[in-house]
């Protein structure tokens, strides 16, 4: 801000005594991302089970194919499609595994378990839709613009969901508590002082005080302190808004890719080196390998805080607003994902920013892709999965509106379409375990074990394995267990060879 000239706002001040349709509003957010979790049990590649599959949904994939693939090619590989020698064959093996699955959709056969997710989502969405808090702008900023006009195309609507607690009390009853708390003497700042009128408190106080007596009285007649209000609204996001909040945005993300590409180098690196057996080799790639995944996980929190940031009280540049379509906007994507996958496939849990799920395993996965190029470019390869699902996001999610400043004497902007939103492809995996909740028709979000093609653990979230204070005897129990949901042929065997393990801890 202070390199482009930004003036500093003053920080967000708290709204005391705010009205919602004539009642008073004790606390106002936006409703956040959706996670759920869809199905328990263990899914293991090599264990076969039921599928579904949506013969309509198939044919649907089969006729968007040439799309799915040139916006894999084209937007994402940023590759030209005269330079593909082998299209037509890599198409042809695609179609043939659809039609397979179009027309046999009942299916009993190992699944593919991946994770489906949007790479860094809420900063992809920030610089999608050119969503900072300063482009926020209501009628009375677009009706005093210079650039006020249709044609100028600058106003991009977008939806977000607003929740607040208010009063049950009405207008008049809250007006008549607050003259009866005006008209109270108040207790002193310390134990010994001396009583004080109202109009001695300072704001914050008094609005504590009518907000009590309000609680107290609704409690009373309403038999309740608070009624819950979810209304859907509309924001207007200003595309010609001075872009310093997402250019330090682009700059982080942009950052992060580049220590992620140095990680993956490093990485390749380090199995190199071991097979060479050299110790002191070993120790400094081993080295690097850390000091990048510690580079590239800094920048993931900083850049996360580009959306949190703008919620935090006293924030100079605070926005429900933008805070609340970012959130929306990222529940509507993984809810597209989910109505895709859950016709092909199984979806399991869903995240924030992703999906996890069990396809066919009959379903296409990779396209290898020669081209005519050298060197490391004469080959490309395009995940399925992830290419299906990006050509729905490119399709809904595509800012057309997007507006950059060309010439700053004459103030004229260029308009582009830019859409920076993709699902990577993680996977597949070799197993994912979901347990059961204790109470009936319930599931447990955010608490499963995944693991990778060889056995180690890719994933483990929400187990006491994990947390600190938790019970040793439980930490060691996880530990000895979770290796045992790889044993056996069968679900009957992996479920006898875990409940030997359980029999036996509880016996101790």
């Amino acid at each position: 801000a202070f390199h482009a000239n930004i003036i500093m706002p003053n920080k967000k001040q708290q709204e005391l005594n705010k009205m919602h349709d004539g009642h008073l509003l004790a606390s106002e957010t936006y409703i956040g991302g959706h996670v759920e979790a869809l199905e328990s049990g263990v899914f293991r590649s090599d264990i076969a089970c039921h599928f579904k599959v949506v013969p309509s949904a198939v044919q649907q994939l089969i006729d968007n194919i040439d799309e799915a693939l040139h916006h894999a090619i084209v937007n994402e590989e940023k590759r030209d499609m005269s330079t593909i020698l082998n299209y037509e064959e890599e198409k042809a093996k695609i179609v043939a595994q659809l039609e397979d699955l179009r027309d046999r959709p009942l299916r009993h056969e190992v699944p593919l378990i991946y994770h489906l997710d949007v790479a860094a989502m809420y900063p992809n969405i920030i610089l999608t839709n050119r969503l900072q808090p300063s482009a926020m702008v209501s009628e009375q900023t677009c009706a005093a613009c210079v650039f006020n006009s249709p044609e100028n195309d600058c106003k991009r609507h977008m939806p977000w969901a607003w929740r607040g607690d208010v009063s049950p009390a009405s207008k008049s009853e809250y007006n008549s508590i607050r003259m009866q708390a005006e008209s109270d003497r108040h207790p002193g700042e310390n134990p010994n002082d001396p009583t004080r009128v109202f109009h001695e408190l300072d704001p914050l106080e008094q609005a504590t005080v009518v907000k009590k007596r309000l609680d107290d009285y609704s409690r009373k007649v309403y038999k309740r302190s608070k009624d819950t209000v979810v209304e859907d609204r509309t924001s207007t996001v200003c595309q010609r808004e001075n872009a310093f909040y997402i250019n330090t945005v682009r700059n982080f993300r942009d950052r992060r890719y580049v220590y992620k590409g140095k990680l993956k180098e490093a990485q390749k690196d380090l199995k190199a080196v071991e097979e060479g057996g050299d110790p002191a080799e070993i120790k400094r790639v081993s080295d690097l390998v850390v000091l990048y995944d510690s580079l590239q996980l800094a920048h993931k929190c900083i850049l996360n805080s580009f959306y949190g940031y703008v919620m935090r009280k006293g924030a100079r540049w605070y926005s429900m607003e933008m805070a609340g379509i970012v959130c929306l906007t990222g529940a509507n994507i993984i809810t597209k994902a989910r109505e895709i996958v859950e016709q092909l496939g199984r979806p399991l849990e869903l995240d924030t920013d992703g999906i996890w799920c069990c396809l066919p395993g009959t379903f296409p996965e990779e396209l290898h892709f020669k081209t005519s190029e050298s060197g490391k470019r004469s080959k490309l390869t395009v995940s399925y999965p992830g290419a299906m699902l990006n050509v729905m996001v490119n399709q809904h999610f595509t800012n057309d509106q997007y507006q950059d400043l060309e010439d700053p004497d004459t103030l004229s902007y260029k308009k582009s379409v830019v859409n920076t939103i993709f699902f990577e492809v993680d996977g597949p995996y070799k197993a994912m375990i979901l347990p059961a909740s204790k109470e009936k028709d319930k599931r447990l979000k955010k608490r499963y074990a995944v693991f990778n093609p060889d056995g180690s653990l890719a994933e483990l979230k929400g187990f006491e394995i994990k947390r600190n204070g938790e019970l040793k005897l439980i930490k060691i129990f996880q530990a000895e267990v979770f290796d045992q949901f790889l044993a056996g042929d069968s679900l009957e065997d992996v479920y006898a060879a875990v409940a030997d393990v359980a029999d036996h801890w509880l016996d101790v």
